[in-house]
């Protein structure tokens, strides 16, 4: 008879937690102890950056940004003051989006909320798919149709045990609570 405990097994292998969730889930690579970030922290950071950035357009254009969401323009002769002003916008969400990633591993609204973007294994994204990320992401821009992007995307966040969106399967890429990385995976955060 043996003389071990099966209690003292710990740190000794996989767990019988572990071995649970990798047959019924699948192999997922990321550091353990890592906790992902939950929708409402990530829908407060996505709203956060919007109005940041709406807000610097407007500071920065003397507020003829505003005449993007004038519909009626479109039908008079100054049609062409929307369409530079969404493609104003458009750039600037896709830019801020694709360098705020790529340089400190988050976004500043998800600075403030404690969380990081990084890939599966808790590397830093790449800058190719920081750019693909930032891409799909305009898709929340679009009038009428960003509430069902949103809602879709929630439903996939809440329903995946990975958390992920569309947006994060498209570059994968996972939204964590910066903290609970390991340290060794949070010198690319600023």
């Amino acid at each position: 008879m043996s003389t071990e405990s099966p209690i003292s097994t710990y740190g000794q292998g996989p767990t019988l937690a572990k071995m649970a969730v990798q047959e019924s889930e699948g192999h997922w690579p990321v550091p353990e102890g890592t906790i992902l970030a939950p929708l409402w922290k990530r829908i407060s950071a996505y709203i956060l950056d919007t109005m940041m950035l709406t807000l610097i357009l407007l500071i920065a254009t003397g507020s003829w940004v505003a005449y993007a969401w004038n519909l009626s323009l479109l039908m008079s002769s100054q049609w062409y003051f929307v369409l530079i002003n969404w493609l104003l916008i458009i750039s600037a969400n896709y830019l801020y989006h694709k360098y705020t990633v790529n340089g400190m591993g988050r976004s500043f609204g998800q600075r403030w909320f404690g969380l990081a973007v990084v890939r599966e294994d808790g590397e830093p994204l790449p800058r190719l798919d920081c750019g693909r990320r930032a891409t799909l992401k305009l898709r929340y821009l679009i009038l009428g149709l960003n509430l069902i992007f949103l809602i879709i995307d929630g439903r996939h966040i809440r329903r995946r045990h990975t958390h992920q969106s569309s947006v994060d399967l498209a570059c994968a890429s996972i939204v964590v609570i910066a903290n609970s990385l390991p340290p060794a995976k949070r010198n690319h955060l600023r």
